[in-house]
C-alpha cells in the first residue's frame, strides 16, 4: 500500500485494524486480583472468624442529615453523568468505548458485591455500626448504597471514569468529584472504613485495567498524513510512504521516499502494541539478569534507546542505520525514522558469497562494538549484511535491542550468537576457525559455556530446530581446538519452563492440601473403625481381581489366574515410578507378549481394555452426577454437579482437539495402544465369554474402588451419619480422571487434592473426615500394594513372565 503526498487531499493511508491492547493492563488487573485475594485471606487469618467491629464513628464531625444530602446529590450526579456519557458515546458511534466503560463498571460492582459477601461470611458484620441508624440503611437510604464494606457504586464509578471514551474532560472531572464526595460521605458516616475505601479503589482500578485489556481500544486511525507532517517538521520532505509490514517486535514498518532520492525506514512505536512484550517478559522471568532482555517501558524510552544505540555504534566505527528523526504522530505513538542503506542480508547471500574474508569483516565489526562496551544483542541472518554496491562493507542492523556499558557476559553472548549464526551458514568447522582468527584460542574457548539456546536470539533458536545437533558440533570443534575450554555450561536460566510448570502444579496441590489440613488432627487416621477399614481392605483386594479379569478377558491367549493377579500387584509397584496408567499398560502388554501373544496383538488388547474402561467410566460418571443432588431440584433439571462436569469435560476435550500441540501429544500417547483396537474389538465380540469376563472385570474394578473409598469415609464418620454412595462415586470417578491426566506417578498429589475437595464439596463430608478417609483410601489402593508388588515383580521376573 502506497500513499502519495497531495497538498489538497492526502490519499488515505494504511489502517491498523487489530484491536490495540496493552499488556500492562493485564498485569495490573491480575496483580490487583491477587492483592484482593490476599486481603481477604489476611482478614480471614487475622479475625479468625470473630465478628468485625464497625468503623470509627466519624459522623459526629458533621450532621448525619448533611452527609445524607451530600451523598444523595453525589450519587445522583454520578447517574446523570453516566447517562450523559452513554448517550454521547452512542451518538459518536464509539461502541467499543461504550462497551469498555460499561464492562468495567458492571465488573467493578459485581466484584465489590462478591467481596462484601466474602467478608460477611468470613468476619460477620455489625448490624448497626452507627448509633441511631438502622443496621441496613442510613436514614432511609437504600442499603445497596451505603452499608457495604466496599462501596459498589464508588467502585463502578472509578472503573467507569478510568475507561470512558476520551474527549469529555469536564465530564470526567465531575465524575471524579462525585465519586470522591460519595466515598467521603460513607467514611464520615461511619458505614465504611479507610481500609474498605482503599479496597474499593483497588477494585475499580483492577476492573478498569481488565476491561481495557479484554475489550481493547479503538483501532488506530490512519496516520499517513501525520507521518508526512511530522517528517516535514524535521526537514524530511516525502513523496511517498509505503507500508512494509511489521518488524520483529510487531511495530508497524513503513518505507518513505524522500525528495533527495533516498529512502528512509519508519517504525511506529505504540504503547498499544503488545507483540514482543510477552516474549521479553517471559525471558526476563526465566533468564538470569545479564542474559535477560531489557524491559523498556514507554515508547519514548524505547525510541531514545534506539537513537542512543545508533549514535554509539556509529561512533565506534560500525556502519548501522542512522536515526534521522524521532517524532510523535499521536497520543502514545512515536515515529522513528532511520536511513535505509541498500543492503543484502546474510540470509540473502549465496553460499559462495559468504567467504572467509567476509566472515572476518563481520567479526571485526562486532569486535569494534565490544571495544566500546556495546553489545548488539540480536545477531541473526536478518541483522547482518553487506552493502549491495560494496560487498566488503558490513552493515549491522537491529541494534535497538543492544546495550551500552555492556558487561563482558553480553559480549560473550554476542560471540556465541555469531559463531552459531555462521555455523548455520558455512558449517561448524569454518565458523569456529573464523572465531579463532578473530578472537584467539582462549577467547574462542570462553564461548563454549554460552552455546545454549537460552542465550541466543529467538530467530536463531527457531533456525536451530532444523538442525538440533549443530550446537553440539560447534562445541565439539571448540573442544578439539582448545581442550582446556570450560566443559560445564554457563547458568543462563533462572529456571526451565518445565520447572516452572512443575513448581506451579506442586504449589497448587500443596495449597489445596494445606487448606484441607487446617484444623485436622492427623492422628485420627489411627482412629478408623476397624470393621469399615477391613471392608475397605477387602475392596482394595477385589480391585486387583477385577484388573486381572480385564486382562484375561481381552487378551486372546490363555493367562494363568494367580500369576495375572500377581501381575496387578507388580503393576502397583511399577506405578510409583511412572505417570498414571503408563506403567500398568507397559507391564500388562509385556506380560501378554511373554504369554505367547504377538506384540501388536498384545498392545491392541491392552488398548481395548483401556477403551472399554473409558466407555464404562464416562457414562457411569454422568449417571452418578445426575443423581447427585437431585433432591434439591424439581422436575428433570440436572443437578449442578452434572452441569459442572459436563462443562469441564467439554472444555477439556475442546482444548485438546483445538490446540494442535495438545492434539498431537494426545494422539502420539494413544496411538501405540489403540492401533489395531477395532479388529481386536470385533474379534472379542465373537467370544461372548471373554467379552463378559472383560466387561465384568471393568465393572468390578470401578465398583470396588468406589466402595473402598465409601468404606474409608464411613470408617471416620459417626455411626448415625449418612454418606451418599452416589456422591462418593462421582468424587472417585472425577478424581480418577484427574489422576489419569496428571503427569505425576500414580497421579500422586492430584488425586488426593481432587478426592478431598470432592468429598467436602459434593458429598458434604467435613474436611476433618475427608482427609483421613482419603489417606486411608490411598494407603490401601496405592501404597499398601507396593510391598507385595515388589515381591510379585521379582517373582515374575525370575519366572520370565515379564
Amino acid at each position: 500500500m502506497t500513499t502519495r503526498t497531495d497538498p489538497q487531499a492526502p490519499a488515505p493511508g494504511p489502517r491498523t485494524t487489530k484491536t490495540p491492547r496493552r499488556p500492562v493492563d493485564l498485569l495490573v488487573g491480575t496483580a490487583g486480583l491477587v492483592a484482593v485475594a490476599a486481603i481477604l485471606l489476611a482478614v480471614r487469618v487475622v479475625t479468625d472468624g470473630d465478628p468485625m467491629l464497625g468503623p470509627a464513628l466519624l459522623n459526629a464531625l458533621l450532621p448525619t442529615g448533611l452527609l445524607l444530602l451530600v451523598a444523595v446529590a453525589a450519587n445522583l450526579l454520578l447517574l446523570v453523568l453516566a447517562s450523559y456519557t452513554v448517550l454521547r458515546t452512542l451518538i459518536d458511534g464509539d461502541l467499543r468505548g461504550l462497551a469498555r466503560a460499561m464492562t468495567a463498571a458492571v465488573a467493578a460492582y459485581a466484584l465489590a458485591s462478591l467481596i462484601n459477601a466474602a467478608l460477611s461470611s468470613l468476619v460477620g458484620r455489625d448490624p448497626s455500626p452507627v448509633p441511631d441508624v438502622p443496621g441496613d440503611a442510613l436514614n432511609g437510604v437504600p442499603a445497596e448504597v451505603f452499608t457495604n464494606a466496599t462501596l459498589g457504586y464508588v467502585a463502578a464509578a472509578i472503573a467507569f471514569a478510568l475507561t470512558m471514551p476520551t474527549g469529555m474532560p469536564r465530564v470526567r472531572s465531575l465524575l471524579w468529584y462525585g465519586t470522591t464526595a460519595s466515598a467521603l460521605c460513607a467514611l464520615l458516616a461511619g458505614v465504611s472504613s479507610a481500609p474498605a475505601l482503599l479496597l474499593t479503589v483497588l477494585v475499580g482500578i483492577v476492573c478498569a485495567a481488565l476491561a481495557r485489556y479484554a475489550v481493547g481500544a479503538q483501532p488506530l486511525e490512519p496516520v499517513d498524513a501525520r507521518m508526512h507532517a511530522e517528517l516535514h517538521r524535521f526537514g524530511l520532505a516525502t513523496t511517498a510512504i509505503t507500508g512494509a509490514g511489521t518488524d520483529e517486535e510487531g511495530n508497524p514498518r513503513y518505507l518513505a521516499d524522500l525528495d533527495d532520492g533516498t529512502r528512509a525506514e519508519l517504525s511506529l512505536l505504540s504503547s498499544e502494541n503488545t507483540a514482543g512484550f510477552w516474549r521479553r517478559l517471559r525471558d526476563l522471568l526465566l533468564l538470569r539478569g545479564p542474559v535477560a532482555p531489557r524491559m523498556l517501558y514507554g515508547v519514548r524510552r524505547r525510541a531514545e534507546h534506539a537513537a542512543l544505540m545508533s549514535f554509539s555504534a556509529r561512533e565506534a566505527g560500525v556502519t548501522v542505520p542512522r536515526v534521522l528523526a524521532i517524532g510523535e504522530v499521536g497520543p502514545g505513538t512515536v515515529i522513528v525514522a532511520r536511513e535505509l542503506p541498500d543492503t543484502r542480508t546474510l540470509d540473502a547471500l549465496d553460499d559462495d558469497e559468504v567467504t572467509d574474508d567476509l566472515i572476518d569483516l563481520v567479526w571485526r565489526a562486532l569486535g569494534a562494538l565490544h571495544r566500546r562496551r556495546l553489545a548488539h544483542g540480536n545477531l541473526t541472518g536478518a541483522t547482518v549484511g553487506v552493502l549491495r554496491d560494496d560487498p566488503h562493507h558490513v552493515v549491522l542492523t537491529g541494534v535497538d535491542r543492544g546495550a551500552v556499558a555492556a558487561p563482558a557476559l553480553k559480549a560473550s553472548l554476542d560471540n556465541a550468537a555469531l559463531v552459531t549464526l555462521l555455523a548455520m551458514r558455512v558449517g561448524a568447522e569454518r565458523a569456529v576457525d573464523s572465531a579463532v582468527r578473530a578472537l584467539g584460542v582462549a577467547a574462542t574457548a570462553a564461548i563454549l559455556p554460552f552455546l545454549q539456546p537460552a542465550g541466543l536470539p529467538s530467530r536463531t533458536r527457531r533456525g536451530l530446530r532444523r538442525d538440533r545437533r549443530l550446537l553440539s558440533e560447534v562445541g565439539d570443534r571448540i573442544a578439539r581446538i582448545a581442550p582446556e575450554a570450560p566443559a560445564s555450561p554457563a547458568r543462563l536460566e533462572r529456571m526451565r519452563p518445565r520447572t516452572v510448570v512443575s513448581v506451579i502444579a506442586a504449589t497448587v496441590v500443596g495449597l489445596v492440601l494445606a487448606y484441607q489440613l487446617t484444623g485436622v488432627d492427623l492422628t485420627t487416621i489411627g482412629e478408623a473403625d476397624p470393621v469399615w477399614a477391613a471392608a475397605a481392605l477387602v475392596m482394595a483386594t477385589m480391585c486387583m481381581v477385577g484388573a486381572a479379569m480385564i486382562l484375561i478377558g481381552f487378551v486372546p491367549v490363555p493367562l494363568p489366574w494367580w500369576r495375572t493377579v500377581a501381575l496387578q500387584y507388580a503393576a502397583s509397584f511399577v506405578r510409583i515410578a511412572a505417570p498414571a496408567g503408563l506403567g500398568a499398560i507397559a507391564i500388562n502388554a509385556r506380560f501378554a507378549v511373554k504369554a505367547g501373544a504377538p506384540t501388536s496383538l498384545a498392545l491392541s488388547a491392552v488398548g481395548l481394555s483401556q477403551l472399554v474402561g473409558f466407555m464404562v467410566h464416562v457414562p457411569l460418571l454422568l449417571v452418578c452426577a445426575y443423581l447427585t443432588g437431585t433432591s434439591y431440584w424439581t422436575g428433570f433439571t440436572p443437578s449442578p454437579t452434572v452441569v459442572v462436569i459436563s462443562i469441564v469435560g467439554t472444555a477439556a476435550v475442546a482444548v485438546v482437539f483445538l490446540v494442535p500441540r495438545l492434539r498431537r501429544a494426545f494422539a502420539e500417547r494413544l496411538r501405540p495402544y489403540l492401533r489395531g483396537v477395532l479388529p481386536r474389538l470385533m474379534d472379542t465380540l465373537q467370544r461372548p465369554a471373554s467379552l463378559a469376563l472383560g466387561l465384568g472385570g471393568t465393572l468390578l474394578l470401578t465398583v470396588a474402588f468406589i466402595l473402598c473409598l465409601h468404606f474409608s469415609v464411613l470408617a471416620f464418620t459417626d455411626p448415625g451419619t449418612r454418606v451418599s454412595l452416589v456422591a462418593v462415586a462421582v468424587v472417585f470417578l472425577a478424581g480418577n480422571a484427574i489422576g489419569s491426566a496428571a503427569p505425576t506417578p500414580g497421579g500422586l498429589g492430584a488425586v488426593e487434592a481432587a478426592l478431598i475437595g470432592g468429598l467436602t464439596a459434593v458429598a458434604g463430608v467435613s474436611a476433618a473426615v475427608a482427609l483421613p478417609a482419603v489417606l486411608l483410601f490411598r494407603l490401601l489402593t496405592f501404597w499398601f500394594p507396593v510391598l507385595p508388588g515388589w515381591g510379585s515383580f521379582v517373582y515374575l521376573q525370575r519366572r520370565e513372565a515379564i
